[in-house]
Order: C-alpha cells, then structure tokens, then sequence
C-alpha cells in the first residue's frame, strides 16, 4: 500500500461530493464543457476588439505604479550584480539585436538590465523587432496588431511594418492566434523595459510570439526545411529589405529549465549544474557567431534535455538580423535546492 493510499484509506467520498465538485469545477470554467467554449469564445472576442493590450503582469509580477517600478528596475542597474546605469549614445556602431532575458524580475532584473544598458549606449533605432517566447502559442509564428500599454506609456505596434510582413507570408494567418499575446509575459517585460528607457519617446515595434520547435528537434533536422518556417523567416527578411529605418531585434528568452520542478529525477549537484552551464555556453558562443543552424544542432544534439525556452526566437532571430557578431554581456542562473529548479538566463548583443 502506497503512502497516499494509507492516508487516504478512512476517508469516503460520496457520488454527491463529486458531482456537486465537478458543478463548481464547471461554473469556474475549468472543464471541457460547453461552459468553458462559451466563456473563451468571449474572451476571444474581446480581445481582439481591443485596440490596446493591457499589461497582464502589472500587479502581480511587477509594480503597476510607475514610480515604485522605476525605483525598483534603477535597482537593478545599480545591482551589485547589474552593469550601472550606462552613458546614452555614447557608441556609434548600431545595435543589431539583443538577447534578453523573460523570467521573472524578481531573479533576473539585473541581467535584464545588461541588455538594456546596451540600448542606452547605441544610436536609438527607428523600430524594434521583438520575438518573444510563445509558452501557449498554437503556431510558429503569432503576430498581434495592438499597441502594448506598460505602467510607463504605451509601445505602438506598427502596422506598415506588420501588414508587410502578413503580405510576404502566406502560410498561415499570422493573426489567428492573436489570443496568445493576451497573457503572455515574454514580450510585456521587454515592452515594460523599452518605456523604462524612453518615457517620453515614440517606440514603435513588432510583437512576434514564437512557438515551439520541438517536432524539429525530435526530427532532428533544420527548421528552415519546414516551409512554414522558412517562408516566415525569408518574409521578415524581405520586409526588412523594404524598410530603411534602422531596426533592432530582441529575442525575450531564458535557457535552461532542468531539475525535479521540470521532471529531471537527477539532483542538482554541482557537477549536474556544471553541466548545464556547458551547454547553455556552448548555445551562447553559436549565437555569438551568428550560426543559426550550429545553435540549433546544439539543441539537437542535447534533444534538449536541458528544455531551453527561446530556441525558436534565438533561431529565427539569427537567421533575420545582419550582424557581424554577438558580445556576451551577462550569463546567471536562478537556483532553488530546496524545489529541485534552475532557470537559467543571458544578455546578448548583436552588431
């Protein structure tokens, strides 16, 4: 007799008890039901009739008053752990792209700002490519017209720029799944990060979730022999081509997720954690070279045992921008013995 079946043996649950659970479970919108379709097709609905996406996160994940959030993200660039608060403009050379962190500001705030401060320092771009990590995205690709409002204004979608691309790709429609955006947080921190840096300026930019490409890691081949895919990343180059504004990517990922939390049965010892360093570095120094297939044979290679969460928004955005190289600016990780988890986490810029 399993543990669970002891402590449970004496207690007796009745036909009632369960019906009148399923009843509450069902008025929550939390089963299958005709309840449930009814309720997400309204949400649907209104959230594609809005004109503006709200920040999911304020309140909880961060401050939605703008002062004790600015307060609290200065901290992090002042972080003993942070870059300090940077020089504006004080680099020529346009910033090509960024790799910055998703997770939660509370454990990655100052690696979020090494990216960031990489921003203040370059020549201000016209327009801001942002991929973010698609954790519910049904689709590759997930495009979304709103303007993002932040506790600190609000980053306008630009929409010659996205009815470009939509024209350049016809694969799927890129809209569909819009919903996906609703509460996703990958794309709203980076959103919150560019209105901490410029309150009072015009930030246009392209929010993109990217789903996930793990039938192409179990496949064990390139994504750009995926049509879907390869017509995405050759629609978004072309687009690129018609533009003359300077543009700046930002991929919004973390790396690695292993340990008990994520399913690992391995203990987090040193030499496990080791290990997952090795791999998340060797992922790193192929986006350094600006090798999206060698970044991506990595995650083959490993059948990405260590569940790397931006490996499709790392790739696309390699295969895209026109850099010459990326500069590691901050590589942490997020720790927890006692819960058996690590995140793992990085800044990287691209010129």
């Amino acid at each position: 007799m399993s543990v669970f079946e002891a402590q449970f043996k004496s207690i007796e649950i009745s036909e009632e008890q369960v019906i009148h659970l399923l009843q509450q479970m069902d008025e929550a919108c939390l089963m299958d039901s005709p309840r449930y379709w009814e309720f997400k097709e309204a949400q649907v609905a209104t959230f594609k009739a809005a004109r503006v996406r709200e920040p999911a996160h304020a309140g909880a994940s961060y401050s939605e008053n703008p002062a004790d959030l600015k307060q609290v993200i200065d901290g992090f660039f002042q972080s003993p752990d942070g870059p300090g608060n940077g020089q504006r403009k004080t680099r020529s050379v346009p910033l090509r792209g960024l790799i910055a962190p998703h997770i939660d500001f509370n454990r990655g705030g100052p690696c979020f700002a090494w990216a960031y401060r990489e921003l203040v320092e370059a020549p201000m771009p016209d327009l801001f490519i942002v991929l973010g990590t698609g954790h519910s995205a049904t689709s590759p690709f997930v495009l979304s017209t709103k303007d993002f409002n932040t506790p600190f204004g609000t980053v306008k979608a630009d929409q010659e720029f996205i009815g470009r691309l939509m024209k350049h790709y016809s694969s799927q429609d890129l809209l569909d799944d819009e919903f996906a955006h609703r509460e996703e947080h990958s794309i709203e921190f980076q959103a919150v990060f560019l209105k901490y840096l410029f309150p009072d300026q015009d930030i246009s930019f392209v929010p993109v979730l990217c789903g996930s490409f793990h039938e192409m890691v179990v496949a064990q081949e390139s994504p750009m022999k995926v049509p879907v895919i390869a017509e995405f990343v050759e629609a978004l180059k072309q687009s690129l081509a018609e533009d003359s504004r300077e543009v700046c990517f930002i991929a919004g990922v973390d790396f690695s997720h292993v340990g008990a939390r994520f399913g690992d049965e391995e203990k987090l010892s040193d030499a496990f954690i080791e290990g997952v360093e090795r791999s998340d570095r060797e992922l790193l120094n192929a986006a350094g070279d600006v090798d999206a297939e060698r970044f991506f044979d990595v995650v083959i290679r490993e059948c990405d045992r260590t569940r790397v969460c931006g490996t499709s928004s790392i790739y696309t955005m390699l295969h895209a921008l026109e850099a010459d190289r990326g500069k590691l600016l901050k590589y942490d990780k997020a720790v927890d013995l006692e819960a058996q988890s690590l995140v793992s986490f990085a800044s990287m810029a691209f010129y």
